[in-house]
């Protein structure tokens, strides 16, 4: 769970730099990459904290059968 949030915090923070860095650029070509590359990085930046989030409630949900 921990590895999943650290690694969701580095695919956001690259795709957030990936926006931030639109201003930039000229070439409509490149501007269309960029929106792709950043948009990637921020879809992999949600399935790990999706995934860490299910983790996190399994664990739960583990921890509550056990006690009784």
């Amino acid at each position: 769970m921990i590895a999943s949030a650290i690694f969701a915090v580095i695919c956001l923070n690259i795709g957030m730099t990936g926006f931030a860095s639109l201003g930039s650029l000229t070439d409509p070509a490149t501007i269309a990459d960029a929106k792709g590359f950043a948009w990637f990085w921020c879809f992999l930046g949600s399935v790990a904290l999706l995934l860490g989030l299910v983790a996190w409630r399994m664990e739960a949900r583990s921890d509550e059968n056990e006690d009784a």
